[in-house]
């Protein structure tokens, strides 16, 4: 995107962005489920882009091993939403779950405007924190966007499917998680044609933010 770095740089580069991705995300979420009539994230100090708020320490030990190209999955702290004081129900849980990965998406788009449309070239180590805001924050989008529970795609997916087959849907979630790890741990022996399977759920996704707000002139 802006030239070479050391991988030191880009490792504190990434811790960065996550920290600062995952808490803006949770509270995106907080912030929806109240402004559509839930409390319970705001009772609980959730509404706030305090990180300490929005930790996690398994899922912060995860958001490390990727900063540092191990394959892990690396989370916030979950938000709590009741779903029964959600307006619209399914269509309000649908909306709070697509907050977050727009959060990334808007965060991503913030930081490129100034670089492909005012000429701002980043020198040093901010060209480094700018490629990997831009880059990690359009990966956690198109990553929460697969329709696997606990993913925020999952939340979306439901919010359109038929009454009859929510109950079913919902029940997957106590086995979709562990069936997730399994996938992302093992995902690399499952790869085929040069892709793995949790890239070939995402790369869509993220190629089309990428194309779209990136454009092809940054990375």
């Amino acid at each position: 995107m802006f030239g070479s770095s050391l991988e030191s740089d880009v490792i504190l580069a990434r811790i960065i962005t996550l920290i600062v991705a995952v808490t803006v995300h949770e509270f995106a979420h907080a912030w929806s489920a109240y402004q559509l009539g839930d409390p319970t994230a705001a009772r609980m100090g959730r509404i706030t882009l305090n990180p300490a708020a929005h930790f996690d320490p398994i899922g912060f030990l995860g958001m490390m091993m990727i900063a540092i190209g191990w394959p892990a999955f690396g989370w916030g702290k979950p938000v709590p939403i009741n779903p029964n004081l959600v307006r619209g129900h399914k269509s309000g849980m649908a909306i709070t779950a697509a907050a977050g990965p727009l959060s990334n998406v808007i965060m991503a788009t913030l930081v490129v405007i100034p670089i492909r449309f005012g000429g701002i070239e980043p020198t040093g180590y901010g060209a480094v924190l700018a490629e990997q805001f831009i880059f990690v924050n359009l990966l956690l989008a198109a990553f929460n966007m697969i329709p696997l529970p606990p993913l925020d795609g999952s939340k979306i997916l439901a919010g359109f499917l038929p009454n009859f087959w929510y109950p079913y849907f919902a029940r997957m979630e106590q086995y979709a998680f562990a069936a997730l790890l399994v996938l992302i741990i093992f995902n690399r022996q499952f790869a085929r044609g040069g892709r793995d399977i949790i890239g070939t759920m995402y790369f869509p996704v993220f190629d089309f933010l990428r194309s779209t707000i990136v454009g092809s002139t940054l990375f």
